[in-house]
C-alpha cells in the first residue's frame, strides 16, 4: 500500500478497516518533543573533527556523518528563496561548508518541484526565511542556541522564547529522548533514499544518508534508518526529505549517489557543517 501501485491486490483480501488497521499498526508512534536538557552540547568534546563511516547493508548503501562539533551544524537555505533551490554543491559553495545534506520539505507536485518554496517553516541563524501562514505551530528539527537538536511541534512564541537559530520542517521522528519510534513493522514508508539527522548525549551530531531507486541499493526502510542512528549511539532522531533529495557533499565532492536521472536535486534547505 505505502508504494501506491498494485494496491488492488490487497483489497482482494481486506476490508478498508482492516488495511487501515495494518497500516496504522506499521506507522512510526508519536513521541512528543525531545528534551534539551537531556543533551551535554555545550560540554562535548572541543574537537572540531568529522568522520565519514560507510554504513551499508545487504539492500543498500549508506554513509554517516559524525560532527564532534555540533556548534559547526547550521541550516542554509537557497539564495533564490521563493524562485527555485540550489544543489549541495551549491550551498557549500555559498557557505564554504565542508559537508553539506538535504534538509526540509518544500512544495514538490508529482515530483516536479524546483525547490524554490519550503513548507513549514525555514529558521537559518535566527531568522525566519519562511513559515507556513494560516497554522499556529509548526513541527521542527532544529538547533538552539547550546547546540542542542531539538525535535518538537512548537508555536512561533515558543520557538522563539527557546532561542532555535536553524530549523526546518520534516519527519517522523525517529528516536525522541533515547525511545525508538517504530517497534512494530518497518514504519510504513516503504523502502526509498534516506537522510536523517540525530545526536548523541554527548551532542555530537549524526547525519545519515543512504542510496535508493538504483542496481546495488535499492533503499532503506524508516526502521532501517533508526537502527543504524541508535546503534551509533543517537538519542534524538528525525527523518529528513529523501528520495530523488537525498545528498551528502562532503571534502568537496558528492558522496552519495542521488537517485535522480539528473543528479543532484534543487532544495530550498539544507543541513551543513561550516
Amino acid at each position: 500500500m505505502t508504494t501506491m501501485n498494485h494496491q488492488y491486490l490487497a483489497k482482494w483480501f481486506f476490508d478498508d478497516a482492516e488495511i487501515q488497521k495494518i497500516l496504522d499498526s506499521n506507522k512510526a508512534a508519536v513521541l512528543g518533543n525531545s528534551n534539551p536538557s537531556s543533551i551535554s552540547a555545550l560540554s562535548t568534546n572541543k574537537n572540531n573533527g568529522t568522520e565519514l563511516i560507510d554504513v551499508s547493508q545487504n539492500g543498500f548503501k549508506g554513509y554517516l556523518l559524525k560532527v564532534n562539533n555540533p556548534g559547526r551544524v547550521k541550516v542554509a537555505a537557497t539564495r533564490y528563496l521563493g524562485t527555485i533551490g540550489e544543489k549541495a554543491e551549491d550551498i557549500a559553495k555559498d557557505t564554504g561548508a565542508v559537508a553539506v545534506i538535504n534538509g526540509g520539505m518544500f512544495n514538490d507536485p508529482q515530483g516536479n518541484g524546483n525547490g524554490g518554496h519550503p513548507q513549514g517553516i525555514l529558521i537559518s541563524d535566527g531568522k525566519i526565511l519562511y513559515k507556513d501562514s494560516g497554522v499556529s505551530s509548526y513541527d521542527i528539527i532544529g538547533m538552539d542556541q547550546s547546540n542542542v537538536l531539538v525535535l518538537g511541534h512548537y508555536t512561533l512564541t515558543q520557538i522563539k522564547q527557546m532561542g532555535i537559530r536553524d530549523a526546518v520542517t520534516f519527519g517522523p521522528f525517529l528516536v525522541v529522548n533515547g525511545k525508538p519510534a517504530i517497534t512494530h513493522g518497518d514504519g510504513g514508508w516503504g523502502i526509498a533514499p534516506r537522510t536523517a539527522i540525530g545526536q548523541t548525549r554527548d551532542g555530537t551530531i549524526l547525519m545519515l544518508v543512504i542510496d535508493g531507486r538504483q542496481v546495488g541499493s535499492l533503499g532503506a526502510t524508516l526502521k532501517d534508518v533508526q537502527n543504524i542512528m541508535l546503534e551509533y549511539g543517537a538519542y534524538n532522531v528525525a527523518n529528513l526529505d529523501g528520495g530523488a533529495s537525498t545528498v551528502l557533499y562532503y571534502d568537496n565532492q558528492i558522496v552519495n549517489h542521488p537517485s535522480s536521472q539528473y543528479g543532484e536535486r534543487h532544495a530550498p534547505s539544507f543541513f551543513i557543517v561550516k
